[in-house]
Parts: C-alpha cells; structure tokens; sequence
C-alpha cells in the first residue's frame, strides 16, 4: 500500500488549470521530488497535499484512507518552508518543542524529542539560540527538525534550499537525504532544479503545465527521457536537424547515425535529434566544424563547435586531458552517439 496517494486530482484558479488530473503513488521510505518550470503545478500540489489547498476533484490518501477533507492540522505531515518561518521570539529548542506542544505531549517526551532531533541535524550545541543569531542553512536544519519532530507520516518540502548560496546549498542537500534515509520517513520534495532533483531523489516526476511528463529514477529520466521536454528540462541537450531514413536511423549532415529514438518515425520526415553533450565526441570521421569555446569545468571540459553546413553550435562534454590542447579556431570533427538521443518532429 502507497504511503502517499494523488488519486486524480484536479486543481483550477480561476480559469487556469494547475493540476489536471494528478495520479502519484509514494511508497513508504521514499524521496519524491516534483522537477518542473515555474508554474508547472509542483508547488500546487504539495500544498493540496498538505491541506493548504482544496482540490477541485479527485482524492488524497495515506495509507490507503483518504484524508482530501481532513484540516491540515489533522493530516499528520510535516512540512518545511522555502522562508524557514521560525518563530524569532524562541530558541531553536523551543521553535522544535512548538509543534510538540501545540499536540500537548508530556513535558518528559517533548524533552526526549526536541533533544533526539536536534543530534539528528547536528544542532544539539545551539538550542538556547534564537533564529537571529543562525545562518541560512542552520535555520533550515531548524524548520527541519521541527517538523520531524511531530514525527509525520509523510514530510513536505517545498523548495527548502533555493534560499541558501551554492555551496550550502549542496551540502545541506545531502544532509537532507541522510536525515531522509536514517529516519526512513516519506518524502515529497519540491524544486526547480534539476541537479538538486538529480542528486536526492529515489524517483524524479517531471512536470509541465499541471501534467506529468515522466516519472522514473535519476537515471532513467536523465538517460531515457519520455519526451523533449524532459529531455531539455533535465540535463543539456544539443540539437542537431536530421532527417528519418530508416528504422532506427536518422541521417544529420549527410552522416547516417543509429538511434532508437527514430523508431515508429515515418521515413523521410523531418526531425531534431536532442543529443547529450557527454553523447558527442571529438571524431575525426565526424561532421566538421570549427571550435568555438573551450571552458574547463574541474573533471570535464565543455568544447564547444560550430557545425560546418548546417551553422549549428553544439557543446561536448570530453573528460581531462582531452581538450588541452584544443584553442579557438582549430578544426575538428564531431562524432554522435544516438543510443540515449531523443527525436523531436519538425512542426
């Protein structure tokens, strides 16, 4: 049985329609996290799952019993804000204690509680602390702690880092995901980043326009994306014009690749073929061009080409060592690896 159900939901504003007809399952222990666009739906939906939102029609459920017309006080989840919403007048013991005692749980047990979560997040030293003396990412350890202090059957989180600087950023991250995976506790995650989405998530729903374009791991929606808005959404695409000449083969700039994307495509039909830049290589049999750029980025560097004929500028992805001796102007030839491309019909 799902932890976490959206059984056909419907949310309209007005004349816009944010869900149309949402279905998600989450299982028990997993991270979930709603990838798309501004205006997508993804917030939209973690707050008709938390109670802040009535859905037009269609259910939510958890563990199988439906809870669509339950408060949100009554829902039994734990959410965490983008603006952390400490409360200044308390410490950092007493805005983890708050939701304790709101439930009115014994003085002994919220003790227990405040000090187990505060050892979880590596704050237990800063309890007596009031929020205006933490850093960004101390404060959301905070709202963190406080809501799984509750202990919720699902937590909410909706975009809970896009406050903090990079680095922060990425090491609060993967401590979200230890915090996530030690205490076991379903979660749904809300961003609109992809590497962030990328790098939590035991499985990615991409989303568009209040609709789902693809559910799957990591990997399977960075390396197998459903369909060319996944395939841009997710990751860098480069796009190549070419044209369907067989089964499973298009032919870009007179070169004939092999790619699965081309099946049940009519022969002859125009197309864009979404490469990865990782998927293109330095080739001297390939389609000529010249460089254009050169930007090392640590264990890679970005070389980027202007293709010969079709005056298209494409980046690869080489490893290190590879590209140093490369400068602006030299001549190369590009090589495709079509197994994870995508072909998106010419309009």
């Amino acid at each position: 049985m799902s932890a976490l159900t959206f059984a056909g939901v419907r949310k309209t504003f007005g004349t816009n329609v944010a869900l149309h007809g949402f279905d998600l399952n989450l299982q028990q222990g997993e991270l979930v996290t709603l990838l798309g666009p501004s205006g997508c739906g993804k917030t939209t939906a973690l707050r008709v799952a938390a109670g802040f939102e009535r859905a037009d029609s269609g259910a939510i459920l958890i563990e199988g019993s439906d809870i669509s017309k339950m408060p949100p006080h009554k829902r039994n989840m734990g959410m965490v804000f983008q603006s952390y919403s400490l409360f200044p007048n308390l410490t950092v013991a007493g805005n983890v204690e708050y939701g304790l005692r709101t439930r009115r749980i014994a003085k002994p047990e919220r003790d227990r509680r405040v000090a187990e979560v505060l050892e979880l997040v590596q704050l237990t030293a800063l309890g007596a602390r009031y929020a205006h003396q933490l850093s960004g990412g101390q404060q959301q350890r905070v709202a963190l702690a406080r809501a799984l202090a509750v202990r919720p059957s699902v937590l909410l989180l909706d975009e809970p880092l896009s406050a903090l600087d990079a680095k922060v950023r990425t090491t609060l991250r993967d401590e979200i995901r230890r915090i996530q995976t030690e205490v076991g506790i379903t979660t749904l995650f809300v961003t609109h980043d992809q590497e962030e989405a990328l790098a939590i998530s035991d499985r990615i729903c991409v989303m568009s326009q209040g609709q789902i374009e693809q559910i799957g791991s990591p990997t399977e929606v960075y390396r197998k994306p459903a369909t060319a808005f996944v395939a841009r959404f997710v990751g860098t695409m480069n796009e190549l014009p070419g044209v369907v000449s067989g089964a499973s083969e298009v032919t870009v700039m007179d070169n004939r690749l092999s790619t699965p994307a081309a099946k049940g495509l009519a022969k002859g039909s125009s197309v864009k073929l979404l490469v990865r830049p990782e998927d293109l290589t330095i080739d001297a049999n390939g389609m000529p061009g010249s460089v254009t750029s050169v930007t090392f980025q640590g264990a890679s560097t970005l070389v980027g080409v202007r293709l010969d004929v079709i005056d298209r500028l494409v980046s690869i992805d080489v490893g290190q060592g590879v590209a140093d001796s490369l400068t602006i102007g030299d001549r190369i030839g590009v090589g495709v690896n079509g197994s994870h491309a995508v072909c998106e019909p010419e309009e």
